[in-house]
Parts: C-alpha cells; structure tokens; sequence
C-alpha cells in the first residue's frame, strides 16, 4: 500500500486504528478539500450555490461509475438509515418482509413501526439456506438485509444470494451495503440486488452527513413510474449539501485512485492473516469458523476489560454484541495484525 498512508491519516501516527466498522478515519486530502469548500463559500456566498444542481450529477455519477451501476438510477442521503425509512414509503401495508436476526437495528426498527408484515431468518453459519427456508415458509415480498453483519461480520454469500434471486425473480432483494461497499470491488448492475444503500463514514472514508442508495431500472420504474423528477424529489427533498456530498464524492476518487482491486487484496490478506491468529488463540465463534468465507469485520471473545487493555496498549476497537469487534482496511498493515495478536496473547497469559 502506499507508504505515507500515516501521513494521510493522523491518527496511525498515535493508534492502531481496528475500528474502522464504526467510523472510518478522516484524510489529510479530504480536510484540505473541505477548507478549500468552505473557503468558495465564504468569498462566494450565493454564488457558490449557482452550481450545486450540476454538482449534486457530478456526485451521483461519481457513485454509480464506482459501483458500476447507472447515474439516473442513483439517489444522495444523508444517511442509510435516513435513505431506508424514505424507501419504505414506496411500500403499501401489510408488504411482507423477511430480515435477518439481530442484524443493523436501523434496518429492523423501521420496519417494526409500519404495519409490514415481518418474518426472521436465524443469524447463524447456516445464514443463506435459512433464508432460503424462510423464503419458502413465509413467502415475503421483499429480502432487507446487511450484506455484512455488523456485530460478528458474516458476509453474505453472493452466489447464494443469485441462486435465492433466479430461484424466486419476483423477491425484491434491499440490502444495506454499509460495511461492505469499500471493502472488495463490486458490481451493482450485475448484482441480484434490486436496491442497495450506504452510508458514506466507514469503509469509504468520506466523513459523516452522506450516504447513496442505487437501484435497477425495473425497481425504480416500478414506484416510481412519473419519472425522474419524482424519483430524485423523493429522496433528495430539500436543499442538498455539497459540503458532505462533495466529501463523499473526494474520498471515492481517493479509494478509485488507490485502486479498488488493489484495496481488496490488501484487505483479504490481513484477514486471512488475523483469522489464523485467532484461530489458533480460540477467539472466533463456532458461526465464523464454519463458513467459508469472511469479511475484514471480526468479533473476538472478550469483555469490557480486554477492550480498555488493548486501548491501553493504543489499539482501539469496540465492544458490539458479545464481544471485541475489530475490522481491518487498507490504511492497515500486517504489522498491526501482529501487534494485535501479541497483545492478546499476552492478555490471555495474564
């Protein structure tokens, strides 16, 4: 990866920054491209704002070609939870919806609150064959999951996934794409995803106050059917703020020009490297050790009191579900992984 990485981002001076699957780090670049924003605005006042709409396109295109999906299909949030709550109007009462066990409450809650219909799929190693299962009992209408689990980091199975959508065609499939998208290369237009949204501040590095949400033709043709002023007003009502956009649209050029393929191998390789330490330490759960294949996202067995020694020992991580969740990006190195596992062994030797 690149060597002045700890020059981009401040705080590897200081940390052995795991904590990325709860907030990405802030980059040199990024600051100076805000200073620089908030600088037009301050010497251009209204004028600044004559350009905001073909601004606002320029974002939206920047997303989909990153993602490779279409430009007119792309929607600007402020957030996915924001994002996901304006979707589910689209949505009459009594849609039945099937979810994920224990997966992003975000995703969950809202759902609760309208009158859906809403059906569970165990959260264990066998993830997709029971949803296959609870496709078949409950026949919902729409799939809504994380494409990675935010407490344990299961990653789901995309081959599964395009046997569950060419299995059932008219299962509408929304995933929340948070702590997935940044992390491995990915093809929207060629995914079995009709919707997928994210926010911005994690794995795409573009702060706080953005996230996007893209969606197949046929989806949105079919709520949205007066077209495209109806479909962009929906979600983007209001002023937009290109402050937060811009970021999100300056950290995606930053990762397209690091290079996303070159990101991803990056990642896998101090996963893969993690994983056999805590492996051989006995820090997984028996969910993690029987699939096949994982995110960068981990939790390990352990309390609050392992998670303020390794603090003390300047690796931050967070306590999410029961027990130490760590994650690992680009901006880590194989080093880190190694400072992580001294660490816990000599905790367990403690």
């Amino acid at each position: 990866m690149h060597p002045n990485l700890k020059e981009e981002f401040p705080v590897l001076r200081s940390y052995t920054y795991l904590n990325t699957p709860a907030s990405g780090l802030l980059s040199e670049s990024l600051m100076e491209y805000r200073q620089n924003h908030d600088i037009d605005y301050l010497i251009g006042g209204s004028l600044f704002r004559d350009t905001h709409k073909p601004f606002l396109e320029s974002v939206r295109k920047t997303v989909a070609d990153f993602f490779k999906a279409s430009a007119v299909n792309t929607v600007l949030i402020p957030n996915f939870s924001f994002g996901f709550r304006v979707l589910l109007e689209c949505f009459p009462e009594k849609t039945r919806f099937l979810v994920v066990e224990d997966d992003y409450p975000t995703l969950i809650d809202p759902l609760n609150k309208k009158k859906f219909q809403l059906f569970y799929a165990a959260n264990n190693a066998t993830l997709e064959e029971n949803i296959e299962q609870a496709i078949e009992t409950h026949q919902p209408e729409v799939l809504a999951i994380s494409l990675v689990q935010y407490i344990d980091g299961k990653l789901f199975d995309f081959q599964k996934l395009e046997s569950i959508k060419q299995k059932y065609p008219e299962l509408l499939i929304i995933a929340d794409g948070t702590q997935f998208l940044g992390t491995e290369v990915f093809d929207f237009d060629n995914s079995p995803i009709d919707a997928v949204g994210a926010s911005g501040y994690k794995w795409l590095l573009g702060g706080y106050g953005n996230g996007f949400f893209m969606f197949k033709e046929a989806f949105k043709k079919q709520f949205f059917p007066s077209g495209q002023d109806e479909f962009i007003a929906h979600f983007e009502s209001g002023h937009q703020d290109t402050f937060n956009y811009g970021s999100l649209q300056f950290s995606l050029q930053y990762l397209k020009k690091t290079g996303m393929e070159t990101i991803q191998n990056h990642i896998r390789e101090l996963s893969e490297r993690a994983f056999k330490g805590f492996v051989e330490l006995n820090l997984l759960c028996d969910d993690t050790l029987q699939r096949k294949r994982h995110s960068s996202i981990f939790n390990l067995k352990g309390d609050e009191k392992l998670l303020e020694y390794l603090k003390q020992k300047d690796i931050l991580a967070a306590f999410r579900g029961d027990g130490i969740r760590v994650g690992f990006h680009f901006y880590n190195t194989q080093k880190e992984v190694d400072k992580l596992l001294d660490a816990l062994r000599k905790y367990n030797r403690k």
